[in-house]
């Protein structure tokens, strides 16, 4: 595995970290790799979620927003 050095680390910023790792039971180096894979690594959506969150936009999305000229040419680029 790879390895990393963080320097000019904020004062304010380590103690967050430190008191996370404390919180978490977990070394401070664990406790970055957890932040680092919560920020970078992909979290897998249900189609369940997708369409709740789709649901709770869709209001504030006016509709003129998207023509259905441009509906229909997506929708016929995802087909073969």
């Amino acid at each position: 595995m790879a390895s990393i050095t963080l320097k000019n680390i904020p004062d304010d910023l380590y103690e967050r970290l430190k008191a996370a790792a404390q919180a978490h039971h977990r070394s401070i180096n664990s406790e970055l790799i957890r932040c680092l894979e919560v920020v970078l690594k992909p979290r897998p959506v249900s189609p369940e979620e997708r369409l709740e969150r789709l649901r709770r936009i869709r209001p504030a999305i006016p509709p003129s927003a998207v023509a259905p000229e441009e509906i229909q040419q997506a929708i016929d680029q995802g087909r073969p």
